[in-house]
């Protein structure tokens, strides 16, 4: 009897001056929480879920609300029904949107998405540049393939001279309405039409040169810039440069993965270039103008005495350029290493063993014990 339900409300969990955007969040919470897709077997749920959507059919809909909340359940029983929501129509703007937003769909409704403007794919081209047009920058023609509209049927997919008719099974829509029997009564779903497959319309003479798809896939050359800086693995995108929208659809992007060379001399840290410099053990130890080389040309950089090997060295903004402020320069950082000589001539040994003896470290060339020399 109407005296033993609960009150819609309460049902809810909803304040009786609740406006539709707090009415319909709290439904939303509940259907799926007690919907029997999720709680298979459990009749307790499926009761509870019978519960919500009798509450939400009658505050949902303005005259039924009014009536409710002056008569409460005498006011609505004829519009609810003793068995819930068995008459409802899930695909339209109520039930149905809300189901679409929680699972997916499922019950249908949301209008034709098939025939929704679309975005192209984006399309990932990759070009191989050197150290140099990294860090100075350059051009390059970019070959890829993309898909376009068919330039014989201007993306109809209709042969010339005809095109294409209105589907006489959904009307256009690309979507069919089916009625089923469920555990909850009678209820009515939409699912994309078998004759068209969604598009709304058919095509009795389909184009050759796109088999009636209306799209083609074509290749073309681009000149891209690449810019100053750039480092390895970094990409490019080109706006529009993708595969074409549909159904009215913007096309996506060329998107360009950029693989740079290694040189034989120089490395990257971020905007700094490193290298290694060889000098001589005179040098080293005297001190030296030396040449360093950097991308541009050769720079003289006078080292002092007694550098020892493995000493780094920094030239301010001989580094390369940043990519997103081409302003700004990084450095180049040289760390110098000390030549052992090789292959020494007898006279040479001997003037280094004078050289060591002048230094006092003649103790070295003789066969002593380490703790011998450590005492010394």
């Amino acid at each position: 009897m109407a005296d033993q339900k609960r009150d819609y409300y309460e049902v809810l969990g909803i304040d009786k001056n609740a406006d539709d955007t707090a009415l319909k969040k709290a439904y939303r919470v509940l259907a799926k929480k007690y919907h029997p897709d999720m709680n298979p077997g459990d009749k307790e749920a499926e009761a509870k879920f019978k519960e919500v959507n009798e509450a939400y059919a009658v505050l949902s809909d303005p005259d039924k609300r009014a009536k409710y909340d002056r008569y409460g359940h005498a006011g609505v029983d004829g519009n609810a029904g003793a068995g819930g929501f068995g008459g409802f129509d899930f695909s339209g703007g109520g039930f149905g949107d809300i189901f679409g937003d929680i699972f997916g769909g499922m019950f249908g409704g949301g209008g034709n998405r098939r025939n929704a403007p679309m975005e192209g794919d984006d399309v990932l081209a990759r070009v191989s540049v050197s150290f140099e047009e990294a860090a100075f920058g350059c051009k390059k023609d970019i070959s890829f393939n993309r898909i376009e509209k068919c330039s014989e049927c201007q993306g109809s997919g209709a042969e010339k001279g005809t095109k294409a008719e209105t589907c006489s099974a959904c009307h256009g829509t690309g979507q069919v309405r089916v009625t089923q029997r469920t555990m909850l009564g009678m209820m009515q779903t939409q699912k994309t039409c078998d004759a068209c497959r969604g598009t709304g319309k058919i095509i009795k003479n389909p184009c050759k040169n796109c088999r009636g798809t209306g799209y083609v896939r074509v290749k073309k050359t681009l000149s891209v810039t690449i810019p100053e800086g750039i480092s390895n693995g970094m990409r490019i995108s080109v706006r529009a440069q993708g595969d074409a929208g549909r159904n009215g659809g913007g096309a996506g992007d060329l998107v360009i993965q950029v693989a740079v060379r290694e040189h034989k001399i120089f490395t990257r840290d971020g905007d700094n270039l490193l290298c290694e410099i060889p000098i001589s053990f005179p040098e080293a130890a005297l001190g030296a103008e030396i040449s360093v080389p950097t991308l541009e040309d050769s720079v003289k950089y006078t080292i002092p005495e007694g550098t020892q090997t493995g000493t780094k060295f920094r030239l301010k903004g001989k580094g390369v350029s940043n990519v997103n402020n081409p302003k700004y320069k990084g450095d180049l950082i040289f760390t110098v290493m000390v030549e052992v000589p090789k292959n020494l001539s007898d006279k040479e040994k001997k003037l280094l063993r004078d050289f060591a003896e002048v230094c006092g470290e003649n103790r070295y060339l003789k066969k002593k014990s380490f703790f011998e020399r450590k005492k010394k």
